[in-house]
């Protein structure tokens, strides 16, 4: 069993429903928030549950083993490099970080530390990928050629009453970072790794500081092409993903939290193969899906058996993506990956910001 503490019950709400679907291999033995009375409601009477408002109650807890860090994005950083200092592993909301250099920090503390930091990608498990994962284990997908995304969302005056939503200070970016980070990581998790962006950024939709549409172009190192379009005043909310292969196509449905769990279809190129990929199809069991399918791949990673779990390294692309789209938008022109520690954002893409007043810059000329 693995002792978890989750600091945080806003969207803690949620990891914690997660943690209860494998319930033989999770014990939950905290919930931290500021607000009590909420942390109590979201507990729902689980005396298994202790209930504190500081974080250092739940690191000096030995039987805890892992810390779920679900608080707003401008605490990520300092809380996972606390938790990984006190020897704990991490569970980090997304956006990881900032900035590169922040991730970098968080790289370093996570090798010291002997731990591990795993970014949250929920939307990595379900039906839909599982399908994907086995059709190309069998050899029936071939090489990534083109992609188009969709993050069309409705987001509006009632989602920005939260002070910090909308705020360069709080959030540090919009609806590239906070929303359509989930279909980019999709995206490089089955084309590989992407070495050219281009992209337009606009705030259209609400009376914000960040952006709220964008319009992205990708290049990646095997050749692949891929668009992706994000706005956050949709009618309603739709994640797709549509994935043209070699020898295949695999177009997901438009649940937008959970597009794994979506109505995929996966049609062969050639029709004489289609039955071997509805034999691979028709032969799968169901997966966990969503947050559970997330943290049974932690379990399995902390128990010896790596490879489906999310890495720190992923959480660092999807961060490296996010800083080229907002130089790549500010500049009008592609911009190369990787980006190296002299680019321009690697330090911070907030605007008026420097390496000598970010966070990180601050941190990096800090004795150790």
């Amino acid at each position: 069993m693995i002792g978890t503490a989750i600091i945080g019950a806003g969207i803690g709400r949620e990891h914690l429903a997660g943690y209860r679907a494998v319930a033989d291999r999770f014990a939950v033995r905290w919930l931290i928030d500021l607000d009590i009375g909420r942390a109590v409601e979201v507990a729902g009477g689980d005396t298994n549950i202790k209930i504190g408002s500081e974080i250092a109650e739940a690191l000096a807890d030995p039987a805890v083993d892992l810390v779920d860090i679900c608080l707003p994005p401008h605490l990520h950083v300092p809380m996972a490099l606390r938790a990984l200092r006190a020897g704990k592993h991490v569970v980090l909301e997304k956006p990881i970080a900032p900035s590169l250099a922040e991730c970098d920090l968080l790289a370093e503390a996570e090798a010291a530390s002997g731990r591990r930091l795993f970014p949250v990608f929920q939307y990595r498990y379900g039906p839909g990928t599982a399908a994907l994962d086995a059709l190309i284990a069998a050899g029936l997908v071939g090489r990534p050629q083109v992609a188009a995304l969709e993050t069309h969302w409705n987001r509006g005056a009632a989602y920005y009453a939260v002070p910090w939503r909308g705020t360069w200070a709080g959030e540090r970016g919009g609806a590239v970072l906070g929303h359509a980070i989930h279909n980019h990581d999709l995206l490089c998790r089955y084309f590989g790794e992407p070495v050219g962006v281009s992209a337009q950024v606009a705030t259209r939709i609400n009376p914000i500081e960040t952006e709220d549409c964008a319009s992205i172009a990708l290049r990646f190192a095997n050749g692949a092409l891929a668009t992706s379009s994000v706005t956050l005043g949709a009618a309603g909310d739709t994640t797709r993903l549509r994935l043209v292969f070699e020898h295949l196509t695999a177009t997901s449905g438009d649940l937008p939290y959970a597009p794994a769990d979506g109505a995929w279809t996966f049609t062969a190129r050639d029709p004489a193969k289609q039955p071997a990929v509805d034999a691979v199809l028709a032969a799968l069991p169901t997966p966990k899906s969503g947050f559970a399918g997330y943290v049974a791949a932690i379990a399995d990673a902390l128990n010896g058996a790596p490879g489906r779990e999310v890495t720190l390294a992923c959480g660092r692309r999807s961060i490296e993506l996010v800083t080229a789209v907002y130089a790549a938008a500010r500049s009008a022109r592609e911009v190369a990956l990787p980006l190296p520690p002299d680019a321009e954002f690697y330090h911070s893409w907030l605007p008026g910001e420097t390496h000598a007043t970010s966070a990180a810059g601050q941190a990096a000329d800090r004795p150790r």
